[in-house]
């Protein structure tokens, strides 16, 4: 069995474009707030809205997508309605002329993209053996990464050119994708479990996972929060520890942010191919170790150059993370739930997106910038005493797929 690397690539496209969108989009939009909202609290709370959604919407979405199928598939039907609204709304928003307009395309394109995100995502263990997704999730973090790198680098000499350009470009190149993905892209028919799914509802679905035979994807999800809040915080964070305590320039901080981005995008796809040797669980369970080890180097050094010899090592570490976890998540589901649980994915994840910032912005009132990295430190030990805790989710053996991998292998209707 091997993985087929052009349907594999082609998914990426969709991931790099949601990469692309959300970094252009956290760059220049907080510009344009800025010119209308004063208050620091509202401007965060505008820019949590994807996350906001990712906590509501996107699940919902996610597990309609389980019960959808089509004359346009399961998961496609979403994306070809909603993408192109977002990226419509997307090349719209800096034509603003007001506030209300500024809130319309923002908001609409947040909204947008909550129904296109997770059934994009969920095509990936849809279309791709059991045994390959931890290597095939390696290739679309790689994409998502460089999408970002792409953002950064040609987003913001396109801004000093005219503001439109990069929403336009943007915009376009989503359009470009979806119609990649609708051309080479073709859903199994039918799926294992399929039955069973399409009559269970929203809430009954979700709450499986709290039936005692699933416990482990339960504290899989939790250590996924636990390890988000840690990682978000740092993110958040970083670059006025690199003025308070390093004594850095906040230019010098980002810049040094960019060392952990790049050894993740360097690592994505080893770190999969990685967890095809020593298993997703013992894969993940290094990289948190490794995590363990930067944040106790980092919080008793004072050199930015240690910073970033160490945020490369943590780059590492995050892409066996990161890049095993969803894939450990669909595993524990049938293949025909793995909309509802990627959806049950982006809830812990963006849970932890909302609450990680704003929890160690409160540890930092009240013990000091010093100790940033160990407020990042906790929640990753327990994030892995967590993964203690879980079972299962593991690839099965290639040699014995049978009907595991027959997602990766059914044909699709005709159309």
């Amino acid at each position: 069995m091997r993985l087929d690397y052009g349907k594999t690539f082609t998914l990426g496209l969709g991931f790099m474009v949601i990469s692309i969108t959300w970094s252009v989009y956290n760059a220049f939009v907080p510009v344009f707030y800025e010119n209308f909202v004063k208050s620091g609290i509202l401007l965060g709370l505008l820019m949590v809205t994807d996350n906001i959604i990712g906590i509501s919407l996107q699940p919902w979405v996610s597990h309609r997508s389980d019960k959808t199928w089509n004359r346009f598939g399961r998961r496609m039907p979403y994306i070809l309605f909603a993408a192109p609204i977002g990226a419509v709304l997307f090349a719209l928003i800096p034509f603003h002329t007001g506030l209300l307009m500024l809130l319309f395309t923002a908001l609409g394109m947040n909204l947008a993209m909550g129904f296109y995100r997770a059934p994009a995502v969920a095509l990936m263990p849809d279309i791709t053996p059991r045994p390959l997704r931890s290597q095939a999730n390696g290739i679309i973090n790689f994409m998502g990464g460089l999408g970002a790198l792409l953002a950064f680098f040609v987003a913001g000499p396109l801004y000093r050119v005219d503001k439109h350009i990069p929403f336009i470009a943007t915009a376009v190149v989503v359009l470009v994708a979806v119609a990649i993905l609708r051309w080479r892209i073709k859903e199994p028919a039918t799926l294992e479990g399929e039955k069973e799914t399409r009559e269970a509802p929203f809430l009954k679905a979700v709450g499986s996972v709290f039936k005692p035979d699933r416990r482990s994807a339960l504290w899989l999800l939790l250590a996924i929060f636990a390890w988000f809040v840690g990682y978000n915080g740092i993110e958040a964070f970083f670059t006025l520890y690199g003025v308070h305590v390093l004594g850095v320039d906040p230019a010098a901080g980002a810049f040094t942010l960019g060392f952990l981005s790049l050894a993740f995008l360097v690592f994505a796809i080893p770190a999969g191919f990685l967890s095809a040797r020593l298993g997703r669980k013992n894969t993940i369970r290094t990289g948190l170790v490794l995590l363990l080890v930067v944040l106790a180097g980092a919080l008793f050094t004072r050199s930015i150059w240690v910073v970033r010899a160490l945020f490369l090592l943590a780059g590492i570490a995050w892409a066996m993370v990161n890049v095993n976890s969803y894939p450990m998540v669909v595993e524990m589901a049938s293949d025909a739930e793995t909309g509802t649980y990627t959806g049950l994915y982006y809830f812990f994840s963006n849970s932890a997106a909302i609450v990680g910032p704003p929890l160690t912005g409160l540890l930092r009132d009240l013990f000091g910038w010093q100790y940033l990295f160990l407020y990042a430190l906790v929640p990753m030990l327990i994030a892995l005493l967590l993964m203690g805790l879980v079972r299962g989710g593991e690839a099965p053996k290639a040699a014995t797929e049978g009907k595991a991998g027959v997602a990766g292998t059914m044909t699709a209707p005709g159309r």
